[in-house]
């Protein structure tokens, strides 16, 4: 593809970049990321995938924007309030870069639909805030063979891994089946300090993009978990499970299905 004076200078820290060059760039500007959330997590994701310049992102999320979410979802502004996510969503990323184009969901993730949404995407990010839309993404993502990001946050505790279907650990292999209702505190409940969205959400929005430039060494099989209190960085190596119900050597999940989700917004 051929660039244009103003693609070269927008995206010359790219070009330039030994690992990345042009044909990085090209493959940024060619592919499809579905972003699931578009709050603390999905916000800096958004930003920096547009920034980046792919070609398509889409946003999937039914919530309006809420005076409490501000503290840490950076998609949205004070003028944003009450507004549909998607759509401030969509506002920032088209004043970021009009060479993106946007796809907007106003809809939960649920299992009816998710197939459907996924149709046609490169890399999903997970930017959900609760544990049955987690597994709902993986399953769906693992039953499609889509790469995707997960993502979660609490307090100041951040974890993430990458997981390529049919090739490396999925979310299920490491966490089974999603915990008793009120076992774990929701954000909501237990609080969390705005930049640590952020700052799992730049990991989720890196591992995208070295995903498809084929830059680097992914974060497949190793669960990375930080806390920002303390500022350590602890990486746990994972392994696939033959017995996984997902993704094992005798799968035991064929079909998606909802679990029960509690109420609370990263």
């Amino acid at each position: 593809m051929d660039f244009t004076e103003e693609q070269l200078e927008r995206y010359s820290r790219h070009i330039i970049l030994a690992d990345v060059g042009v044909e990085g760039q090209i493959a940024i500007m060619n592919s499809k990321v579905l972003v699931i959330g578009a709050g603390g997590l999905g916000s800096p994701v958004a930003l920096y995938l547009a920034a980046a310049g792919v070609g398509r992102i889409g946003i999937v999320d039914a919530d309006k924007v809420d005076l409490s979410n501000l503290q840490r979802q950076i998609l949205h502004f004070t003028t944003n309030l009450h507004q549909n996510k998607v759509d401030s969503a969509e506002e920032k990323i088209r004043a970021l870069n009009p060479d993106v184009q946007v796809t907007k969901y106003q809809e939960f993730a649920l299992a009816s639909n998710i197939g459907q949404i996924m149709e046609g995407y490169d890399f999903v990010i997970d930017g959900t805030d609760n544990f049955a839309a987690k597994f709902l993404i993986n399953d769906a993502c693992v039953l499609k063979g889509i790469p995707f990001s997960h993502g979660g946050v609490l307090r100041f505790d951040g974890q993430t891994m990458t997981v390529i279907p049919g090739k490396t650990a999925c979310y299920r292999c490491v966490f089974g089946s999603p915990p008793p209702q009120g076992l774990v505190p929701t954000c909501s409940e237990a609080g969390i300090l705005g930049a640590i969205a952020g700052m799992l959400g730049t990991i989720q929005a890196a591992e995208c993009l070295k995903y498809v430039t084929r830059v680097g060494k992914l974060l497949t099989d190793s669960l990375l978990i930080f806390n920002a209190k303390t500022m350590d960085f602890k990486k746990i190596h994972l392994r696939r499970n033959p017995r996984c119900p997902i993704c094992g050597d005798h799968p035991t999940i064929t079909e998606l299905k909802d679990e029960e989700r509690p109420v609370c917004d990263i």
